[in-house]
């Protein structure tokens, strides 16, 4: 599987990452995300995204892929949770950052996102300078932010922040318009989540109060024509390939998505004149929408 610059951080990353929110699922039996988790690296998955959020994720990864560390680049996410600690304070980094290391089994993060905070918490000087010792100390190699539109415009200028991760998909490019060309300028990672809209083609009808119900009704007004091409393809394609990204993450908790979207990532960018047809209809009726948290 192609391998990228995770911006000018030193790591290098897949096309295609994957996004653990499903293998947290207590849902799913233990041995098929044990499968899961060990098929992706052998695909040539090299980013696993989590987060402290995500249910048995962190625990599942540190229980099954501890002997296979030096494979992949760590993800997770988190300024919350941290018992005796009020959320988004400074005194919730480190025994978070803590905690998922004795819960991953390692010894360092790769990346450690500050996870889809408000722009007037991501500005407070004192949490940013812990994040900062954070990593001078080596608990974290990359000082990240998750989030959308003013907070991760405000992110990717201010210095504070190696990556970012962000909605990018053909329903959702205030990013990629507004704030990933700059975070690229300045050597940033990238990590794209959402890259298949959250399968919003897949409803006949409006999926009231599901999470994909926002992008379903942008599909209705954009009209895209994925001429011919699987749903999911088309939309992967796009969001992989797009300008600035790094890697794009999918989550999934079944092996055989997991395998099709690493065929898909290997066909490469969309052809010209369907990227111009994406471009077009998002000049038309796309330019108010902003970035879905």
């Amino acid at each position: 599987m192609q391998q990228r610059d995770f911006g000018s951080t030193g790591l290098k990353v897949s096309v295609l990452g994957l996004g653990a929110g499903q293998v947290g699922a207590e849902t799913l039996d233990e041995s098929q995300a044990e499968r899961l988790l060990h098929r992706a690296l052998d695909l040539g998955v090299t980013l696993i995204d989590t987060a402290r959020g995500y249910g048995l994720s962190e625990e599942r990864i540190g229980r099954h892929l501890a002997g296979r560390r030096d494979e992949f680049v760590l993800s997770t996410k988190g300024g919350y949770g941290v018992e005796g600690a009020q959320d988004w304070t400074p005194a919730s980094i480190r025994p978070g950052i803590e905690r998922a290391l004795r819960t991953m089994r390692t010894d360092h993060l790769d990346i450690f996102h500050l996870h889809s905070c408000p722009l007037e918490t991501l500005q407070q000087e004192d949490l940013l300078a812990e994040l900062a010792r954070a990593r001078e100390d080596g608990l974290i190699r990359v000082a990240a932010y998750s989030g959308e539109n003013e907070a991760l415009a405000w992110a990717a200028g201010s210095g504070h922040f190696g990556s970012v991760q962000t909605s990018v998909n053909v329903t959702d490019q205030w990013s990629l318009h507004h704030a990933l060309p700059g975070a690229s300028a300045r050597g940033l990672g990238v990590i794209a989540k959402r890259p298949i809209a959250n399968a919003a083609w897949q409803f006949a009808q409006r999926p009231v109060g599901e999470y994909a119900e926002v992008y379903w009704e942008r599909l209705q007004t954009l009209k895209l024509d994925p001429q011919g091409l699987d749903w999911t393809e088309f939309a992967l394609r796009f969001s992989a390939f797009a300008p600035g990204v790094s890697s794009a993450i999918v989550g999934t908790a079944r092996v055989e998505n997991l395998e099709r979207n690493a065929a898909v990532a290997e066909r490469g960018p969309l052809p010209a004149g369907m990227l111009e047809a994406i471009e077009a209809a998002w000049a038309a009726h796309g330019q108010t929408w902003g970035g879905e948290v």
